[in-house]
């Protein structure tokens, strides 16, 4: 399926790309019309401005002023290893192509052949309460293991926990920068990025080096529910990202899902109010997955039972304890450690320390700064 483009051909699309006053939809309209950024290049000025494009931007093109900024681009993309993939190439997502303004090319690094694969986007806010980070690690840790490559923006917060649980499952992810493929933000992520890289797909239409400006992320959330069969959206206050996501999801004819929440947090306002105008009220990943286009759901593999979760007799002396901790803390709410000492009055402080610190181990609870603890919200549990 891959198709080799040469250099010169990388050039003429990149210096396609950054050509002032030339949008996305301009542009992809130029390439319709034309079939290539080389026939482009080409045309006569007054051939260019027929089709809607400004004098200033049409003669741009035709006097070929980026070609030198776009050599330099094209170093960059071989230095970091990127692939540059046009809308006309086979490994273009037919789904991202059919929106209504599709970027002219994508620039990714890693395992391209993704972007074919069945796809769902979690999405949520940057500042997720506990049971919001639960949610989104459990589900997207079952899309995955479903056989489904969850996307994402890797933000802080619900998206990078979203990718982080796909990848602990063993799935790929794929993320969408608001900047360069070669910038990583936020900064915090370089790791994961390179984790990513590693095993699933970074994907960006921002030129190689591009910031990360607050003007990218609404065009970058367009192609994260534009690559997917649908879209889950997490927790998210009312102007958030998220809420943009889900619009846009809507727009292009996806399958748009939700978690509820606790109706008296502010970040419950965007997945209750989609729920509420009719999307799909996520409990577990089967309400996701039965609601997939048929021709992603005949690609996954039959899902497998989930592993049993790990047995507390395992922890041995402790088992006790950790017995009793496991029944007194909630999925939806972080307990400070001076709770849960004064709620264990039949074991010494050192024993429940460390039977928090083999709970932790073993997956099955998770320390949140401020030596708060939260149970990880496993299926099946209510």
């Amino acid at each position: 399926m891959a198709v080799e483009i040469t250099p010169e051909e990388q050039l003429h699309w990149v210096a396609l790309h950054l050509t002032p006053g030339v949008g996305a939809i301009k542009s992809v309209e130029l390439i319709r019309r034309y079939r290539s950024p080389e026939a482009v290049f080409r045309a006569p000025t007054s051939e260019i401005e027929a089709c809607g494009i400004a004098g200033g931007a049409a003669r741009s093109i035709t006097s070929g002023c980026t070609f030198d900024e776009a050599l330099q681009h094209v170093e960059r993309l071989t230095a970091a290893g990127a692939t540059l993939i046009p809308i006309t190439h086979p490994l273009y997502p037919e789904r991202l192509r059919a929106i209504y303004d599709p970027p002219l090319v994508l620039y990714a690094v890693g395992r391209a052949e993704l972007l074919a694969s069945p796809m769902v986007a979690v999405v949520g806010t940057r500042r997720p309460t506990p049971y919001g980070l639960a949610a989104a690690e459990r589900l997207s840790g079952d899309l995955s293991r479903a056989g489904v490559t969850v996307a994402s923006g890797m933000a802080r917060g619900i998206d990078t926990a979203a990718h982080r649980a796909a990848l602990a499952a063993g799935g790929p992810t794929l993320a969408v920068f608001g900047c360069g493929v070669d910038e990583v933000y936020p900064a915090e992520n370089r790791k994961l990025a390179a984790e990513i890289a590693a095993g699933g797909l970074l994907v960006s239409e921002f030129p190689m080096g591009s910031p990360a400006h607050p003007q990218n992320f609404p065009l970058r959330n367009r192609v994260i529910s534009g690559l997917s069969a649908g879209v889950l959206v997490v927790e998210g206050a009312q102007y958030s990202g998220s809420a943009i996501t889900a619009r846009l999801g809507l727009d292009q004819g996806r399958e748009v899902f939700a978690v509820p929440g606790n109706i008296t947090s502010k970040l419950s306002w965007v997945p209750n109010l989609l729920i509420k105008q009719g999307a799909k009220l996520v409990q577990d990943v089967e309400d996701i997955l039965v609601d997939l286009p048929a021709c992603d759901q005949r690609r996954l593999p039959i899902f497998q039972k989930e592993a049993a979760a790990p047995s507390l007799d395992a922890i041995g002396p402790n088992g006790r304890i950790a017995r009793k901790l496991m029944e007194g803390l909630p999925v939806d709410e972080a307990v400070h450690i001076d709770r849960l000492l004064e709620s264990s009055v039949d074991f010494s402080s050192s024993e429940v320390i460390a039977a928090l610190f083999e709970l932790e181990l073993m997956g099955m609870v998770r320390q949140l700064p401020g030596r708060k603890y939260v149970k990880v919200w496993a299926a099946g549990e209510g």
